[in-house]
């Protein structure tokens, strides 16, 4: 029967529990059974103490306000989107407000609560593509770029500070969406004279 491996972290070597200084370190460490040299990620929670969390209060006084959810619990506060009475275990803070659960879910459903957002939508891939696209694509994307390149410095200065998205993104996109944009209409403001120049070379 195979030997029960440990709850936490263990040495690759001896299997021996790692403590929290052999964890997530720089470089290799040693193990202090077996002396065999590891390196081990591990999410720092681990070795966090659990928090215990409130149950609720019951209700004490005849006179004292039920949680909606939970009738045998004393209310501690209202949810401020719907008003409902809750409990502290029905409490959920997000975002500084203070929500029941079924608001929660229907915030999540409809997409009304930015904090709970799974996906954000890249403005300065926007702006950038609407900068390059008419670039290269021959033709009809040159016909468009008058059109494409004002809609691209509208989003690009519209959203700058827009959230870049879970991950630190850098405006370099932005920029060089901007710099393509200005060169388009510049681009076209030179063929536009170039064009009246030769209509009234001809008269």
């Amino acid at each position: 029967m195979p030997e029960e491996l440990p709850a936490g972290p263990a040495c690759p070597h001896c299997r021996a529990p790692l403590t929290g200084s052999l964890c997530n370190t720089p470089g290799l460490v040693h193990c202090a059974a077996c002396g065999g040299s590891l390196q081990a990620s591990v999410f720092p929670a681990l070795f966090r103490p659990l928090e215990k969390g409130t149950s609720g209060e019951r209700i004490g006084l005849e006179g004292d306000a039920g949680c909606f959810y939970h009738p045998g619990r004393k209310a501690v506060l209202a949810c401020e989107a719907c008003g409902r009475f809750l409990c502290a275990l029905c409490d959920v803070s997000l975002g500084g407000q203070h929500l029941c659960p079924g608001c929660i879910e229907t915030g999540k459903k409809k997409g009304k609560l930015d904090n709970l957002n799974r996906h954000r939508v890249l403005y300065d891939d926007v702006a950038l593509a609407l900068a390059a696209y008419p670039l290269v694509i021959p033709f009809v994307g040159w016909i468009c770029s008058p059109l494409t390149a004002p809609a691209c410095l509208y989003v690009a200065f519209r959203y700058w500070r827009a959230p870049m998205g879970v991950v630190r993104r850098s405006r370099w996109r932005f920029v060089l969406a901007i710099l393509l944009a200005v060169l388009t209409l510049l681009g076209w403001a030179v063929l536009a004279v170039a064009l009246v120049w030769a209509a009234r070379s001809k008269r």
